[in-house]
């Protein structure tokens, strides 16, 4: 069994409730959107056939028991929940970053799934499948990348239809970097008493340089 990687490597996790701490990335090639600020256009098609023995070994070789999977779109893989069940199978804790456009409940119940649900400056509204706000578990997490006022108010109305099971400590506003400041998006959430996460990708804050690839 393969999959298709982009890239395989060790950071510092930059997004999610796990932000700051090192972590294993396997990026998987292919996506089925094409979000106006999407920072990742190399992984839409780059990629090499990986073994899932190679894959687990590449992961295995960094020492680090955070992992998690990426893309592109993860989920566009049909094989990509076995690699995560694998990975859990042998201790890890395996993060999922999907766009929100496959069925979430088709992965392993004990990956932490980090689901992006589209604004309306992404482009891809109308492709969220927003029945996955009812397949989310306690410890998943729901991201709203937001890019103005209108982003912020249809954000506004996605969390009325969250779970409450899901803590509103887990749906992060997150905004478009290089365009809503991080103040004005604070100031709305203030203003509003909004009980959710500000969230920032700290690993543009500390690697902007590589911002140049996309």
């Amino acid at each position: 069994m393969t999959l298709l990687i982009n890239e395989i490597f060790y950071s510092i996790q930059g997004e999610s409730l796990y932000n700051g701490l090192p972590c294993v990335f396997v990026r998987l090639t292919g996506c089925n959107l094409r979000c106006i600020y999407c920072d990742t256009r190399y992984a839409y098609e780059e990629g090499i056939e990986m073994e899932l023995s190679e894959i687990l070994q590449k992961v295995a070789n960094y020492h680090c028991q955070l992992v998690e999977i990426t893309g592109g779109e993860p989920l566009l893989q049909h094989d990509t929940p076995l690699l995560i069940s694998k990975l859990i199978e042998k201790e890890y804790e395996v993060l999922l970053e999907t766009n929100g456009t496959f069925d979430i409940s088709l992965v392993d119940k004990r990956c932490i799934k980090i689901v992006d649900i589209k604004c309306p400056t992404s482009g891809e509204t109308d492709r969220n499948d927003l029945e996955n706000l009812k397949r989310l578990n306690q410890k998943d997490q729901v991201k709203l990348i937001i890019g103005n006022r209108k982003d912020y108010e249809y954000a506004k109305n996605i969390i009325k239809m969250i779970p409450s099971e899901l803590p509103e400590k887990n749906i992060l506003f997150s905004p478009v970097y290089g365009g809503i400041t991080y103040a004005n998006l604070a100031k709305w959430i203030l203003e509003d008493n909004l009980n959710v996460r500000l969230h920032l990708q700290i690993h543009k804050i500390i690697w902007p340089e590589k911002l140049c690839r996309k």
